[in-house]
């Protein structure tokens, strides 16, 4: 068999007119201050080349070293270049951490490309990596198939009670500090954009959020409610697009709580276009900590839980049960933050 030839980030930089450096900071995940049409070109080009980074392959990795690698998976929809800034940063933490402990990660696959076969393939004995790190939400078919193989499994931003361990953020602290925030601004009518509607990830947001409302004395109007199946910038787009045909009732939101950051950014985007004034006609906020929000413009106001601790955390939950007998599974619940940015102010009257 002929010898795959390695691919040089130079190689990639060449092609695509841009540093090597630039390729470097994209290629292991580093999003602050790349464009993201940049950053998805770099990704797509490598990979369509046969890129492969260190420590990645599983099945290209030496045997001995397995027991020393952790997996990790992505929920569908997701793919290991445009997973986004939020799942970005949860493996950075995750890595580092690791590294720290003398582990690495390696990853495996998302969950619809990954059958139970496949599964098995990575889990031959003596082949086998230590233990599974899951982003996000799977299915109960998937994450049986799954623990077939190991019962080392922590899921992050997701919870599968009696299934496996978990560490998520502390989403009702998130949404109060949220409507806290625009309450005191003076807002006293607050629409909800959605996005990954049927995840339980959309479901536990929005139920704080009705919840922080209700403790402030206002209440959800669902007419100024969106829900989308997915949660990129432009589910926030057309969030917003289908309101405006509202926008001049009297009864309309100063202010919008977005499911995520990327929803936020297009939210703002789309209200901007059509000549809006943020926040001087519409407050936008965010329900999570991505740090995308530092780099928009104009800067989002979020809260929610810095996405690099969930992938501390969920290593370190993971090496300290490998190995044990104890089947007794940890839900780690992480404190979520305030971070204000210039997408809120005080309420139109």
């Amino acid at each position: 068999m002929t010898a795959r030839k390695k691919v040089s980030q130079q190689r990639i930089a060449r092609d695509l007119k841009v540093s090597q450096a630039l390729v470097s900071l994209a290629l292991n995940g580093r999003k602050d201050g790349i464009h993201a049409e940049t950053y998805q070109r770099i990704w797509t080009h490598a990979l369509s080349l046969g890129y492969e980074p260190k420590g990645m392959n599983l099945e290209r990795s030496p045997t001995p070293a397995r027991s020393q690698q952790i997996g990790f998976i992505l929920r569908a929809g997701l793919s290991i270049h445009t997973q986004g800034s939020y799942f970005s940063h949860v493996l950075h933490g995750l890595h580092t951490e690791l590294a720290e402990q003398g582990y690495a990660a390696v990853f495996l696959g998302t969950e619809d490309t990954l059958t139970a076969e496949r599964l098995a393939h990575f889990f031959r004995p003596r082949h086998a990596p230590a233990g599974v790190v899951l982003f996000g939400e799977v299915s109960a078919a998937f994450l049986q198939a799954l623990r077939a193989q190991t019962g080392n499994v922590v899921a992050v931003s997701a919870r599968h009670p009696g299934f496996c361990h978990s560490v998520v953020g502390n989403e009702p602290q998130a949404l109060q500090l949220l409507v806290q925030h625009l309450w005191e601004l003076g807002h006293r009518r607050i629409g909800w954009l959605g996005g990954n509607v049927g995840l339980g990830r959309h479901e536990a947001r929005h139920a704080a959020f009705v919840s922080a409302l209700e403790a402030c004395g206002g209440r959800e109007d669902e007419r100024y409610r969106v829900y989308l199946k997915q949660a990129d910038r432009a589910e926030g787009a057309q969030a917003i697009e289908e309101l405006l045909p509202l926008a001049k009732r009297k009864d309309f939101p100063t202010a919008f709580i977005t499911y995520n950051t990327l929803m936020a950014a297009g939210a703002a985007m789309a209200w901007l276009r059509e000549g809006g004034k943020i926040p001087g006609e519409c407050s936008i906020a965010a329900a999570d900590n991505s740090r995308l929000a530092q780099v928009e413009k104009p800067r989002l106001t979020v809260a929610g839980t810095d996405p690099e601790k969930l992938g501390q955390a969920a290593a370190r939950l993971l090496l300290d049960v490998i190995g044990r007998d104890d089947e007794s599974l940890h839900d780690l619940i992480l404190p979520s933050e305030f971070v204000a940015g210039e997408s809120t102010g005080t309420a139109k009257r």
